[in-house]
């Protein structure tokens, strides 16, 4: 299994007292499928994602990520982990404008300490992958929304992660372009076995995924016909 959340409890302050933001939390991903997590705003679901992706130590509960588990491993080994093993696509883009898109990419590279050169190859597969070896000399300013998020999906697969949290890919894309994002998602999990999570409110384009599980009030259930 790649990512597991065990009986996971995250509260926040909340005047004199803590806020529940997740309630005894369980969820288990396996590598090569993809979990939508759906729910209402404030159910819970960016939450639910940051601690899986270890931005936020959860109250109690145990995160394992790839076989590792994050229960007290200090800043520099949790930088290491999300910088090796987890990739994170943003709601937003946020490509640096001065950059092409292959360079968004050779950017990831340098970051984890290797030549931005010798990544190249790298970097242009994984734009042919997304359909977009075409435009890897375009800067974001010449491509188009869902283009911009093709970058954003192959940008965080660059250091070849096991585990990929995505959050609200299609929220700034008409219909048929959250469409086309979503089957490339679900084709890259299966092709890359990665453990997926995709947090959306829209429930559109899900009949594709592997397993659907709704967050409500911060209480996460997985209806037994969708795994």
């Amino acid at each position: 299994m790649s990512l597991v959340l065990d009986h996971v409890t995250l509260t926040y302050p909340d005047g004199d007292g803590r806020l529940t933001a997740l309630d005894d939390v369980s969820l288990t991903v396996p590598k090569g499928t993809l979990t939508a997590v759906v729910g209402p705003s404030g159910s819970g679901k960016s939450s639910l994602l940051a601690v899986a992706a270890t931005l936020i130590a959860p109250d109690s509960g145990r995160v394992a990520v790839d076989g590792t588990e994050t229960t007290g491993l200090d800043r520099a080994a949790l930088t290491a982990l999300r910088r090796d093993r987890i990739g994170i696509v943003f709601q937003q883009p946020n490509l640096l404008p001065s950059l092409t898109a292959v360079e968004q990419l050779q950017v990831m590279a340098h970051l984890d300490g290797r030549a931005p050169r010798g990544a190249l190859p790298r970097a242009l597969e994984l734009l042919d992958a997304v359909g977009l070896r075409d435009q890897a000399a375009r800067r974001p300013h010449q491509l188009s929304g869902g283009q911009r998020q093709r970058v954003n999906i192959a940008r965080a697969l660059m250091n070849d992660p096991t585990v990929l949290l995505v959050d609200e890919p299609t929220s700034a894309l008409d219909h048929e372009r959250g469409a086309a994002v979503l089957d490339l998602l679900t084709t890259l999990t299966h092709q890359r076995a990665t453990a997926t999570v995709l947090v959306t409110h829209d429930r559109t384009h899900l009949t594709a995924v592997d397993q659907v599980a709704e967050v409500h009030d911060g209480r996460l259930t997985v209806p037994a016909a969708t795994v």
